[in-house]
């Protein structure tokens, strides 16, 4: 039997619970020989990214940030990087499909990242054949939703708890759409782009969400958002207690109460002079918002949640960022440099090494890298790279008078190895002898 047959013959499927409605750990399990994902995907779109402000604004921070940079490659000299270059191989990634660009590829990533710790894709063109099989016109990066995907695991011993497991596949299966079944695709590794910047601890290759860690802070959010809109709903107070003299029948309380809520409930009756009869008396549990304290409250929150994103709360734009010594401006550069350090250099490098699967590099000495010099975001690391170039310039001018030759002044300051500087045997004339009219012959 084929491996492509027996990869998707036989096999138990498996679905977890709604993750938003689970009690059960979120990450799940491991299936004996795949793994899935191991949340709701849709849940997390629904309860999450689509329905909580600071979920939004801080996965668009991700997203903005993200999309700025470009790709290029890198060669390697003894261990060192050296300059970027492009080719037309990288044609793919300016052009990921029709009207797309590369920031629009870096948002899908990011994004798929976010919600389910993985992004996936393959390549595509316009004659339905895919992964490197996928060479003809219309060659284009289509991306494989992250719920629809399996990594399907494989080892010598057949037991997958080996050492020697790693995924052998990539099995993806949508849903039947319109009645009808569609067939399940089975890419191998090198054909498949698999981006998982966050590991799921629980799994061997596959991520997860930065959401899972801080789920009860947006659920906390979320419930606080309610009860400020039912304060405001309530008449601007937080509880009213009307007490009724007892010898009101049933039947003039349920009347009472009718009109008591018909002509105080609700944001356009707040305000308003209330008029009570019959021995009725009102007592206001609280009154207004100060007593509520929601700032200190939420902003704590919002504050963890944009922690567990990499975002400083500056950057994102939260409250608990927009205060007191945080604008100054030394500390608003710290936090960009933080960002930058902390969150967005290492997604560059595992978005570069994740594409470079669609990619033929153009040596065995180059890598796919990413090219962050032209974002404005990072315009203050600029400056600085500007002040160590200048400080390279000096100490290159002053080694090359002292006589060392210019290709290996250059390779000194990519290495920072003084074994590589070599000298010419010329000397300044301060170090000549008096009458000397040719330099002496170099020493050996």
């Amino acid at each position: 039997m084929r491996l492509s047959q027996r990869l998707l013959e036989g096999r138990k499927s498996f679905t977890q619970s709604p993750f938003w409605s689970s009690s059960q750990p979120v990450w799940g399990s491991v299936m004996p020989d795949r793994e899935e994902i191991g949340n709701d995907f849709e849940g997390y779109i629904r309860d999450a990214y689509a329905s909580n402000g600071i979920v939004f604004a801080c996965m668009l921070a991700r997203q903005t940030l993200f999309s700025e940079t470009r790709f290029a490659w890198q060669p390697r000299r003894n261990g060192r990087p050296g300059p970027l270059f492009s080719n037309s191989e990288l044609s793919i990634l300016e052009r990921p499909w029709p009207n797309g660009t590369t920031g629009e590829l870096l948002t899908r990533m990011i994004q798929d990242a976010d919600l389910s710790g993985n992004f996936f894709a393959t390549t595509a063109d316009d004659t339905g054949r895919l992964g490197k099989a996928a060479t003809g016109p219309g060659r284009r990066i289509v991306r494989m939703r992250p719920d629809w995907v399996n990594i399907v695991l494989g080892s010598r011993s057949g037991n997958l708890h080996d050492l020697d497991t790693k995924p052998i596949a990539y099995r993806y299966k949508p849903p039947p759409h319109a009645g009808k079944d569609s067939e399940p695709v089975l890419l191998l590794p090198d054909e498949v782009v698999h981006f998982s910047p966050l590991p799921d601890p629980s799994a061997r290759f596959r991520g997860m969400s930065w959401l899972t860690p801080v789920l009860r802070e947006i659920k906390a959010d979320k419930a606080a958002s309610r009860h400020k809109l039912k304060f405001f709903e309530q008449g601007a107070t937080i509880s009213t207690v009307v007490s009724l003299d007892k010898d009101v029948t049933p039947a003039s309380f349920e009347s009472f109460v009718a009109k008591m809520r018909e002509q105080t409930e609700g944001v356009d009756m707040a305000y308003k002079t209330l008029y009570l009869g019959g021995g009725a008396d009102v007592t206001l549990n609280g009154a207004n918002m100060q007593q509520m304290d929601f700032k200190s409250t939420q902003g704590a929150g919002e504050t963890r949640i944009a922690s567990a994103a990499g975002m400083h709360p500056v950057i994102v734009g939260l409250s608990e960022g927009l205060q007191g010594s945080s604008l100054n401006a030394g500390n608003f550069d710290a936090a960009i440099r933080l960002t930058a350090d902390k969150t967005l250099r290492p997604l560059w490098r595992g978005a570069a090494a994740s594409l470079e699967a669609l990619m033929k590099r153009p040596g065995e000495d180059s890598a796919l890298w990413y090219d962050d010099r032209d974002i404005a975001f990072l315009r203050d690391d600029s400056t600085d790279v500007a002040a160590i170039q200048a400080n390279q310039a000096t100490t290159a001018r002053q080694l090359t008078d002292a006589g060392f030759t210019p290709e290996s002044v250059v390779e000194f300051l990519e290495t920072g190895d003084l074994r590589t500087l070599k000298h010419s045997g010329l000397y300044s004339v301060q170090l000549q002898a008096p009458g000397t009219l040719t330099p002496p012959a170099p020493k050996e």
